[in-house]
């Protein structure tokens, strides 16, 4: 199969959908892989490395699209992508449809076959392929915090982890699983006061014995969330449900009760953000205030350390691309864990969440 790496244009994202070492897996499998030239820069791979392992460089990314049966990106498509997709043509890459109606739209007037990394399953019924950006996302989280948080950035001026003799942080992480599970790892190992909320009670007990009480657990409320919300330094948004929108677990009354200078940080935005006063911020433009709360919304938080991310990324990807590149829709047909990330084909959205989020029954 023809493959094709465009360069990511979305604002500020670095990261490459292949690296040189698994354009060189693809190679040897047969395939043809087709790099637009600069793609790799973000990850210190020039045109040369790609070169190395056998991959052609196009000059544009509209020839990379043409040439290609199927293209490999991490970041959704941007309208002038998506108007370069073609019927019968494979776009495997994070899609978050559910809170994109016009990217949607895009891909189904495209007629193109949309594999979506972040609904692909696996037989424990995890989702492989945006745990590791999950993991990248959530350790950001709290760096991110941390900054916001400074008194000339519009926090309250408290440093995570405070001195002897100063308490710390306090940071409240709605939502038990990879993403919540690393935002507390590095919270915890900053030294802050740390509180988990999730409604798996299951969970809780192994977050309980992961953290061996150093933090705290609490079953996800309405009241539990209010209580915590008000109390905290910082709160983290780390709720999923694959496929869907997130759900809006802190009203607008909510953070207007919050002390000001409270840093919030959603990392569900790109499923449409878990706090009523969240919007997508850019790189560029990270953060943005309601009601004296500082709010943290960048959609594509992994990108700003794209070396870590497409290596990570990459690894998981691997599998299932050679997968698609050997067989294209039989190899969806043939595994129920990919054909779970099936989420357009042929005019048509075939995510049954995706679906009833943008009203499309």
């Amino acid at each position: 199969m023809r493959v094709g790496v465009p360069k990511e244009i979305k604002v500020h994202e670095y990261r490459v959908g292949l690296t040189p070492e698994a354009v060189r897996e693809y190679v040897v499998r047969g395939h043809s892989v087709v790099v637009e030239s600069g793609a790799g820069l973000g990850i210190g791979a020039d045109d040369a490395a790609y070169s190395a392992v056998g991959a052609s460089i196009a000059a544009s990314a509209e020839k990379v699209f043409d040439a290609a049966e199927m293209i490999v990106k991490v970041k959704e498509p941007q309208p002038q992508e998506c108007k370069r997709l073609r019927e019968g043509q494979i776009l495997f890459t994070y899609l978050h449809l559910a809170a994109d109606a016009a990217q949607t739209k895009g891909l189904i007037d495209s007629g193109c076959t949309a594999v979506a990394y972040e609904t692909v399953t696996d037989a424990t019924g995890g989702l492989p392929l945006l745990a590791p950006m999950s993991e990248v996302a959530g350790r950001l989280a709290i760096e991110a915090a941390g900054s916001a948080l400074r008194r000339h950035a519009g926090g309250r001026g408290l440093l995570i982890g405070g001195v002897p003799g100063v308490k710390p942080a306090r940071i409240a992480v709605i939502g038990g699983g990879v993403v919540g599970t690393h935002a507390a790892r590095m919270a915890v190992g900053l030294g802050a006061e740390v509180v988990i909320l999730d409604r798996s009670l299951p969970r809780l007990r192994q977050l309980d014995d992961l953290f061996a009480g150093r933090v705290r657990t609490r079953f996800s409320t309405l009241h539990a969330i209010e209580e915590e919300a008000v109390a905290a330094d910082v709160i983290v948004g780390a709720v999923l449900v694959p496929g869907a929108s997130a759900p809006k677990l802190v009203s607008r009354q909510l953070v207007s009760a919050m002390k000001r200078g409270t840093v919030l940080v959603d990392v569900a935005i790109d499923q449409g953000g878990c706090f009523e006063t969240s919007h997508a911020t850019t790189h560029a433009d990270p953060t943005y205030e309601v009601d004296g709360v500082i709010h943290y919304c960048v959609a594509n938080m992994p990108g700003s350390v794209p070396l870590t991310s497409s290596y990570a990324l990459n690894n998981a990807t691997l599998p299932f691309g050679l997968a698609l590149a050997d067989r294209g829709m039989a190899a969806i047909e043939a595994d129920p864990h990919l054909a779970a990330g099936l989420n357009v084909h042929r005019g048509k959205v075939t995510s049954k969440a995706v679906a009833e989020s943008l009203g499309l029954h």
